[in-house]
């Protein structure tokens, strides 16, 4: 791992703090390492469909969609502290025991999956990183599209959203250099054939509201 981990922060905030009271439901990442090849286990139900979030945020897309599957189990990957926990408070509270989360950087995410153990994987409003020179930090690239390809089962799909034209645009040349099939596209989710399957996030309210269109792809697993 080339990031900090948690058993290391010399001056731990109140998120860190809280992850005892998430025991079995918030993962970190020297736990996360050794569930590579085993995350099934860790859900009541192992038979399920495994399904991955790759940064939560707020967690109300965690919250609706963990809630709306019961049938599914779901992984929700961040690296900040305060969303991983408000994320898995929701669930909860809810006495959902289909979500887990797990603390890591999405960067290294074959650390901690092995190949075809993911089914649907779903990455909404990830930083955009704006500015030319920071181009390079965008995690949506053609190495990490492969990665993600090879923890997939075959005929799965990677959901991806963004309100940034130059973040999709960016992805749209990365993924002809991955095996991934787009299956949909649209420049305008709200006013797509998919609108009304959308779960709008809270970020996505925001930007609705000041007219941004919510840009939106679908990539196939073969």
């Amino acid at each position: 791992m080339k990031f900090s981990r948690t058993s290391a922060i010399p001056n731990p905030n109140i998120y860190v703090k809280m992850l005892d009271e998430y025991k079995n439901l918030i993962y970190v990442e020297d736990e996360a390492a050794l569930l590579k090849s085993k995350w099934k286990a860790v859900f009541k139900d192992p038979s399920r469909p495994l399904d991955l979030e790759i940064g939560c945020g707020n967690g109300f897309f965690f919250e609706h969609i963990v809630q709306k599957h019961p049938e599914r189990n779901f992984l929700g990957i961040e690296l900040k502290y305060k969303p991983l926990v408000q994320t898995i408070r929701r669930i909860k509270k809810l006495g959902l025991e289909n979500g887990r989360g797990i603390r890591f950087h999405a960067k290294f995410i074959d650390d901690i999956f092995v190949e075809h153990e993911i089914d649907n994987v779903f990455i909404h409003f990830p930083d955009p990183w704006p500015k030319k020179k920071h181009a390079k930090n965008r995690l949506l690239n053609s190495e990490f599209l492969n990665k993600i390809f090879k923890i997939q089962k075959a005929g799965r799909w990677l959901d991806f959203k963004t309100d940034s034209e130059p973040y999709f645009d960016f992805v749209c040349d990365e993924v002809k250099n991955s095996p991934y099939k787009v299956i949909r596209y649209t420049r305008d989710l709200h006013k797509s054939e998919w609108s009304g399957e959308n779960f709008m996030t809270a970020f996505e309210k925001i930007f609705t509201r000041k007219l941004q269109p919510t840009y939106y792809m679908r990539f196939e697993r073969n």
